[in-house]
């Protein structure tokens, strides 16, 4: 990888990352002397009384023992999100198992430090239960911080997987981020049934063609074994972001469960964090690697993929974390230079195993350093410094675990295209402005024909509200939907995904359909033109609260504007309609919330409960 060209970085991508530098001047000058004191002091177990020694190794054999009261053996936590409920989770049962093995061979020891709660969108899905998931990442966040309290340690694997357990996961190690981590995965399931035949069951049931008997059936042919779902959510979006920004080790994204090579890749993992340690000779925290060029990388690497829009509120709050003031402008500027370059489903019908029998991450990287839309300089926690070592993929050799140079040309183009051919020249993200504030919208799961709507609005409080007017057969027209009070100071900002069959449907009708909401739509957002995260939010006192049915909304994709066509001194005067949110305030465990929907940040400050010296007015 030595031999490869100076490529000059695009100019929009160095502007938008001195951008970025230069408002996070102070907050990640501050939090980096945190990180260096902490660095200074060192693990507490070198200077622990004996007894709180005792305390941290007493369920150790007598060598592990020995090894941890010597002060100069590492100790590497291991934090994970198992649990056998969930299939994305399900395969690290046995992870830690085999990285003590691996960690002892290697004159270390490993510790398991704690565990983190990990909840599935999918099974919450229109439930009560998700109005706990977009805070459940702050918990994990905190969870993390908790295991890694007793300073018993000089590294950490963090396994994690799904929505919000791989940002909450990485917001709670910056805390630590004086320690080299490597963050580890665990992989999509093998492919079931193909992505677009169960999105056309789905729809099919919503307008009463099919019945739950067919529905489950393809659902359960679609989610079928061990492993991350395979479409392109935020789960698959967070392995990506964290292949892109080097916390893993070059091409662990994607690799099935249960395979010879996932196992060695876990392995490889293992035997590297202790080469990162403090006293070694190549000391790597995560907070030098975490920095302003990583969290562009990571932007790009979303934009280029058509990625969650979930992370236009946890890239923003995993940035805050290390001190960085990353804002919706930045997605946007970036967007307008970053170009799409896959086909994966919901924006196409092929899933993340046939982008990576394309090529997958060593193809995208690649082509986006050829394209000088990616940062090479930066600080990874694999062997080599610089993201072109990202252009290896592991292969299996003789038993041995090897990486060799990734794809010259994209196996299938239908699905991973080179930056000199995309799919589309932006990437298919944009911030909407307008009289009802900022939103976003995510274009590239839009056809071009959708993407303006202009319609009169229909108000709802509610997901049953708007299925129960489809059910009378009231929304058999052009209209937008105005779905509010759903941010996270209303009722924890929960997905919005059983409007999306419904709306898909009456647009194949012919009806000029969209959606504006302050909730969100997530990574399987998709077909219908819909402005989400819209901020301030309604119970925050924003706009959105003031629309009244009949008021005539334009939405427009193409030129980013959200604006609502009533005259500006009548909606001003209007007094916003306040329902009643007292149902979503208990059971399923709301209650335990109440404080975190009262001191939660905007979407545009990443939805986030954690003071971090970062001032909204710079977002």
């Amino acid at each position: 990888m030595t031999n490869l060209p100076k490529v000059e970085l695009n100019a929009v991508v160095a502007q938008v990352t001195e951008n970025i530098r230069t408002r996070s001047r102070g907050s990640r000058a501050d939090y980096l002397a945190r990180m260096e004191a902490q660095a200074e002091q060192g693990p507490h177990r070198k200077t622990l009384p004996c007894g709180n020694l005792a305390h941290g190794f007493a369920a150790c054999g007598p060598t592990d023992k020995d090894l941890l009261s010597q002060s100069d053996v590492p100790n590497i936590a291991i934090v994970s999100s198992y649990n056998d409920m969930l299939s994305a989770h399900q395969p690290f049962e046995d992870t830690p198992k085999q990285i003590k093995k691996i960690i002892a061979g290697a004159g270390g020891v490993a510790q398991f430090a704690g565990g983190v709660p990990a909840m599935c969108d999918g099974i919450t899905q229109g439930m009560a239960g998700m109005e706990l998931s977009l805070f459940s990442r702050d918990v994990i966040a905190m969870s993390t911080a908790i295991a890694l309290s007793h300073n018993m340690f000089d590294g950490a694997l963090c396994l994690g997987v799904c929505d919000k357990i791989v940002p909450g996961l990485l917001i709670g190690a910056l805390s630590f981020g004086h320690l080299p981590m490597i963050f580890v995965p665990a992989g999509p399931m093998p492919s079931g049934l193909p992505n677009d035949e169960k999105a056309r069951v789905r729809q099919l049931f919503a307008q009463g063609k099919v019945g739950r008997e067919e529905l489950l059936a393809a659902e359960s042919a679609s989610y079928h074994s061990p492993g991350t779902c395979t479409f392109y959510g935020t789960a698959n979006s967070n392995q990506l972001l964290m292949e892109i920004m080097g916390l893993h080790l070059p091409g662990a994204s994607f690799v099935n469960p249960n395979t010879p090579l996932r196992e060695a890749l876990t392995s490889a993992a293992s035997e590297q964090v202790l080469k990162l340690v403090k006293g070694g000779d190549d000391y790597r925290p995560l907070a030098k690697v975490v920095d302003e060029r990583a969290i562009v990388n990571a932007v790009v690497g979303l934009l280029a993929t058509g990625g969650s829009t979930n992370h236009t509120m946890h890239l923003v709050a995993m940035a805050a974390a290390a001190g960085i003031q990353l804002t919706w402008d930045d997605f946007s500027a970036l967007s307008s230079v970053v170009p799409s370059l896959t086909k994966i489903y919901p924006n196409g019908v092929a899933d993340i195993n046939h982008f990576q029998a394309a090529g997958g991450m060593a193809y995208l990287i690649g082509t986006l350093l050829d394209a000088g839309l990616l940062h090479e300089d930066v600080l990874t926690t694999y062997a080599e410094t610089g993201l072109n070592a990202y252009r290896q993929e592991p292969q299996l050799r003789d038993g041995k675990l090897r990486w060799v140079p990734g794809p010259a040309e994209s196996h299938d183009t239908s699905v991973l295209r080179s930056a000199a051919d995309p799919f589309a020249a932006d990437g298919g993200l944009k911030v909407l402005k307008g009289n009802l504030g900022r939103a976003v919208i995510k274009t590239s799961a839009v056809k071009p024909e959708y993407r303006v709507q202009e319609a009169p609005a229909i108000i709802f409080h509610s997901q049953s509200e708007f299925i129960e007017a489809f059910q009378r057969g009231e929304l058999d027209k052009d209209f937008i939907a105005v779905l509010r009070y759903q941010g996270p100071r209303a009722n924890g900002m929960p997905e919005l995904h059983k409007l999306v069959p419904i709306l898909g449907s009456l647009q194949d009708k012919g009806f000029k359909v969209g959606l504006v909401t302050d909730g969100r739509m997530s990574g399987a957002s998709g077909k219908v033109a819909a402005a989400i995260h819209v901020t301030p939010e309604a119970a925050a006192g924003g706009l959105i609260g003031k629309i009244q049915n009949g008021d005539v909304i334009r939405m427009d994709g193409e030129a980013g504007t959200l604006d609502v066509l009533v005259d500006e001194a009548a909606f001003g005067a209007r007094i916003a309609t306040m329902p009643d949110l007292s149902g979503n305030q208990y059971g399923c465990g709301r209650e335990l919330f109440a404080a975190l929907r009262t001191q939660v940040t905007g979407a545009a400050m990443g939805a986030r409960s954690f003071d971090f010296d970062v001032s909204e007015a710079d977002q």
